[in-house]
This record gives structure tokens, sequence and C-alpha cells, in this order.
């Protein structure tokens, strides 16, 4: 996996911590690690951006962030799973993924 992706990837994962943080953040310390999660989280994006057709990798990372948000409310905290849920997210992934194949040659039109 090449660089920009992988930051695309890691930012992914800080935006499901600051979503997680702006609903279940009671302290200065829990704000203060969710602003630090939105700064690292853009900045990421934002710098893999530069390199990376925007609209492919904002998908992406909205994609994971979503799938990663929705597993991370059933597994830690008690939200029920339900199956259309994660058809729903199976298929908007799917369609995130086939962004990134068919995006894949325009990354040397964009560097």
């Amino acid at each position: 996996m090449n660089k920009e992706w992988m930051k695309i990837f890691i930012a992914a994962i800080f935006e499901v911590g600051w979503v997680i943080g702006l609903n279940h953040a009671e302290s200065l310390t829990h704000w203060t690690a969710t602003v630090i999660a939105i700064y690292i989280s853009f900045h990421l994006l934002i710098a893999s951006g530069k390199k990376l057709p925007v609209g492919t990798a904002y998908a992406v990372f909205t994609g994971l962030g979503t799938a990663g948000t929705v597993a991370a409310e059933v597994l830690f905290f008690g939200v029920p799973f339900q199956w259309l849920k994660l058809f729903l997210i199976t298929f908007l992934l799917s369609g995130v993924i086939g962004l990134k194949f068919v995006s894949e040659g325009k990354e040397a039109e964009v560097q």
C-alpha cells in the first residue's frame, strides 16, 4: 500500500476516534483528545489530497470512517447489531473500493 493511502487509512481511524469523542466526551481531557483527533484526521486527509484524487481520497476516508464508527458502536457501546446496516455499509465500501481502483491510474496525473 502506498504512503498516501496509508495516510487515508490512519486518518479514518482518527475520524472514528473523534466521532466517538463528540458523542461521549464528558471531561476536558476527553474534549482535548477529540480536538487532537480532529486535527490529525484532517491533517492527514489534506496531506494525502495533495497527491491523490481528492474526491476518491475523501470517499475512502468517509467510507472507512463510517464503517469504523458503526463497528465501534456495536462492539464497545452496546448498539444492537443490524444485518441491514451491515449490508448497507458493505455496499458503501464496495463503491469506495471501486472508486479507488478506477482512480488508480489518475495518481500520476495529479502529482
